[in-house]
């Protein structure tokens, strides 16, 4: 198997200072980049481990991947990942704490525990600890997800996985999942150069979409609103635009620019086009005259996730694990309306969960008794 070179170092004339990375939230996550960019990342020049993609540090990584090779030693298992876009190699380092101490004896049951029907600690352990290595022993064409900081050894990149298990995808629903929410965030964060300085006009405007968007939320919550049109809104937002206009400096030139009523639209698009992203609410059908739903508010979207949950279940397919978030999604979307985001339904089910009407019974899934 050929590994790719990693891409040497950065200039140290474009390397952001250490102290400042930090202030880079990238940084402190698992950054989920495709393979090839992770191979193709350059090395800091100030600390060993640390790489760059672009102008965003990154230390740890989170990649998901087809296993295309193995090579398992006494202590570790190295995984060679694709995804696609390139292979990297993955050192998975074996832990098993409780075979020593189902094999010493430590845990032992009595001889009749398990001919009386009592509980034998001991089988239980060793059901636990088969149970664990089916998620943690991977064969070749075996889908893995791994989470670890990048390493250089031998000018091949590498990831120490501090985290690792297999993920059992029939239908390829995580895979799509995963495609999706990786584009979404290189998109967003991760092709978007770092900016820490920022003007004030910027820190302005960004400081009036988040009052405008609390403002709003808060008028909806109060007042119970299920739907509204953004002319029901729009007054409220009106002293945002007016205490601008006074805090304005008065010695300074007027520039052409919108006017008050313009700000005041484009103020509240913003805000509404936050919400949606939230999920706190969603458009009705696309028309002329725009209504906006409130998720947390809107019974009938209940109803449905709820009917929706309630006949799948019992469906075979689906009774053993339960029903997967996009399948619901999607079901939601035929039933109720097209315009209902993944944010809004992780809220209405969330609430559904609260209220026992639904259990989780893993990550994403959910089912009804």
């Amino acid at each position: 198997m050929k590994y790719r070179h990693s891409a040497g170092r950065m200039d140290p004339a474009e390397e952001l200072p250490s102290i400042l990375w930090g202030l880079d939230p990238i940084f402190s996550a698992f950054a989920r980049l495709y393979i090839t960019d992770i191979l193709h990342m350059r090395e800091s020049c100030q600390v060993p481990d640390i790489y760059f993609y672009k102008s965003h540090p990154i230390h740890s990584v989170d990649v998901l991947g087809t296993v295309v090779y193995k090579r398992e030693r006494e202590d570790f298992i190295c995984y060679g990942v694709d995804d696609g876009t390139g292979v990297i190699n993955c050192l998975c380092w074996k832990n098993d704490p409780m075979k020593e101490e189902v094999d010493s004896g430590k845990f032992r049951g009595k001889p009749n525990d398990v001919l009386q029907g009592g509980f034998n600690l001991a089988v239980e352990l060793k059901k636990l600890r088969q149970a664990q290595q089916s998620h943690f022993h991977l064969e070749i064409g075996e889908l893995l997800r791994v989470r670890g900081p990048v390493k250089t050894s031998k000018q091949q990149r590498e990831i120490i996985a501090s985290t690792y298990y297999k993920v059992n995808d029939p239908v390829m629903a995580v895979q799509i999942e995963w495609m999706i929410e990786v584009l979404q965030v290189y998109r967003e964060f991760y092709d978007k150069p770092l900016h820490l300085q920022t003007n004030t006009t910027n820190e302005s405007s960004i400081s009036s979409q988040s009052e405008a968007t609390n403002i709003i939320k808060d008028f909806l919550e109060q007042r119970c609103v299920s739907k509204f049109r953004p002319y029901d809104v729009q007054d409220l937002l009106q002293p945002l635009i007016a205490s601008c206009t006074e805090t304005a400096p008065g010695d300074q030139e007027p520039v052409e620019g919108p006017s008050a009523c313009q700000q005041l639209s484009m103020l509240l698009k913003e805000a509404l086009q936050i919400l949606q992203d939230e999920g706190f609410v969603y458009r009705g059908v696309e028309s002329q005259d725009k209504v906006y739903f409130v998720t947390t508010q809107d019974k009938e979207l209940f109803m449905a996730v709820k009917d929706i949950i309630r006949e799948d279940s019992k469906r075979e397919k689906y009774q053993e694990k339960g029903c997967h978030i996009l399948h619901i999604l999607s079901s939601v979307r035929q039933r109720h309306s097209m315009n209902v985001s993944k944010a809004a339904l992780e809220l209405v089910l969330k609430s559904l969960e609260c209220n026992s009407d639904i259990v989780s019974t893993r990550e994403n899934y959910f089912t009804m008794f």
